[in-house]
């Protein structure tokens, strides 16, 4: 029988791309969703054997998918799920790796898709109850970087500095003239890079422009 799949991304050419790549290499992608609720939802109702979902998912683009995954993991004992990201994202990551004795789990980056037959290895070996993790991820949960912001992008930089300055999203936007949606995207990646997951009693722009004026100081 062909391994079952919930496949979760936002972006609608990779997720058609990847559910293409599933299926001609014997999978059967039984959903394919862009948002963390959707997946949830898919995962409940089709019952798969795994789940591949990106980290950043609408509509914050921090780590929606990760939080999805850690709790599919707890509801559905069993589920194989491979995390995929652009980076790593510290928060929850553990709390992923760590789920259900740490068996039929998988948190690569986007680049490890580039090594198809790589790609598909690694699915099926999770699936049969192994665990892979990609390199980079292990050096980055293992050995946090003395400045937070080494992982920002020039871009994202940039925006973080014109937040510090108390510019809204909208305002950025004008000023970089870019779309609102991409400098949403941009603050989504600055607070997941800053490790700052969503909270009900914290204000996690404040807490990105206070790491960023610490490392403005003279």
């Amino acid at each position: 029988m062909p391994v079952r799949v919930v496949l979760a991304e936002d972006g609608v050419l990779l997720r058609e791309g990847l559910a293409g790549l599933l299926d001609r290499f014997g999978f059967a992608v039984v959903a394919a969703v862009g948002d963390a609720d959707a997946l949830v939802a898919a995962v409940g109702e089709h019952r798969p054997d795994l789940v591949v979902t990106d980290i950043r998912m609408p509509p914050g683009y921090t780590d929606e998918g990760l939080r999805a995954a850690v709790r599919l993991r707890r509801d559905h004992p069993g589920l194989a799920v491979v995390a995929l990201s652009q980076y790593v994202a510290r928060s929850y990551a553990a709390d992923l790796l760590n789920s259900d004795g740490g068996r039929r789990v998988g948190y690569l980056l986007k680049d490890r898709i580039a090594d198809i037959e790589d790609f598909v290895e690694a699915l099926r070996h999770i699936v049969a109850g192994g665990t892979v993790i990609d390199p980079h991820v292990v050096r980055q949960l293992l050995h946090r970087r003395r400045d937070p912001l080494a992982q920002l992008s020039a871009r994202e930089l940039q925006v973080l500095g014109l937040i510090a300055e108390g510019h809204s999203n909208a305002a950025i936007a004008r000023r970089l003239v870019v779309s609102e949606a991409a400098i949403g995207k941009h603050v989504g990646n600055i607070l997941a890079k800053l490790d700052l997951p969503p909270t009900d009693d914290t204000n996690r722009r404040v807490l990105a422009v206070l790491a960023y004026l610490r490392r403005t100081e003279p």
